[in-house]
């Protein structure tokens, strides 16, 4: 199997790195090769935050380049449009329809940019635009807008769902087991 691309992209506090590693836990127990890599950037003030998972029969590096994404996973939309050239031709973008406005825009020295994901179809861009965040309250928790996500990206992969389900078990706190199942099902079935 050719190596696949998912970048998760996100603001510091929205659970991208958990999303990650859930993402490789379900992905090694499917028996690919498979590489995480994190980069921080400035997360603890917000700030961006994006890790690569990328799997195959033999993944050499854990860095995805321009144009190499099969998917997008982003927290944000200002995320999603950041980090687009990234994306293959045929990639996809599965974006959180909410917007968190940066430094810049709260400092009031920029404007948060207007139809950013409109653009981006415009460009002939795919976008799978999800209220993650209503349908993470929806199921208990306002933080597992990362679950929800990660269950409407398990719409475009060949992975049976309870397999999904097993790899989020493994993957959050016990306490946290019950409402990370429903975000899952909230964003799968979405």
């Amino acid at each position: 199997m050719e190596t696949k691309n998912v970048m998760i992209v996100g603001v510091g506090g929205q659970g991208s790195l958990l999303a990650s590693k859930l993402l490789g836990k379900l992905l090694t127990a499917e028996g690919y090769d498979v590489k995480v890599s994190e980069v921080h950037g400035m997360s603890q003030r917000g700030g961006s935050v994006v890790t690569y998972v990328r799997f195959g029969d033999k993944v050499y590096s854990p860095v995805i380049s321009k144009g190499e994404a099969d998917f997008i996973v982003s927290f944000e939309k200002i995320e999603a449009a950041r980090y687009a050239d990234t994306l293959k031709k045929d990639g996809k973008i599965v974006v959180n329809s909410q917007m968190i406005d940066p430094m810049p825009v709260i400092t009031g020295a920029a404007e948060y940019p207007e139809n950013v994901l409109e653009e981006l179809k415009a460009k002939g861009v795919f976008v799978d635009e999800i209220d993650a965040l209503s349908l993470a309250q929806q199921a208990g928790n306002a933080k597992s807008v990362n679950i929800v996500l990660m269950g409407r990206l398990a719409k475009y992969f060949h992975i049976d769902y309870e397999k999904w389900l097993e790899a989020i078990k493994v993957s959050v706190k016990p306490q946290f087991v019950d409402v990370n199942l429903k975000a899952f099902e909230l964003g799968y079935r979405y």
